[in-house]
């Protein structure tokens, strides 16, 4: 799992999680509501949990690589 991370490129990432990860941009980042219902405990409807898994994965995806690229020796 580690090595197909790695092979992701690294601009790849950034541009799905500028893209994907906040449409859409008005009025709120998509991913930035679903956290706050997260927090709230409002994130319960089947719908919102798959669109919070779906607009949160670059941003898990790109997490996960930097931190393999820094702890990679």
């Amino acid at each position: 799992m580690k090595d197909l991370i790695l092979s992701i490129p690294t601009f790849t990432l950034l541009l799905a999680s500028a893209t994907l990860g906040l449409a859409p941009f008005v009025p709120a980042p998509h991913v930035w509501e679903k956290i706050i219902m997260l927090l709230s405990g409002d994130l319960t409807r089947p719908i919102d949990i798959f669109d919070f898994a779906f607009h949160g994965l670059p941003w898990a995806l790109l997490i996960a690589k930097l931190v393999l690229m820094r702890t990679k020796t």
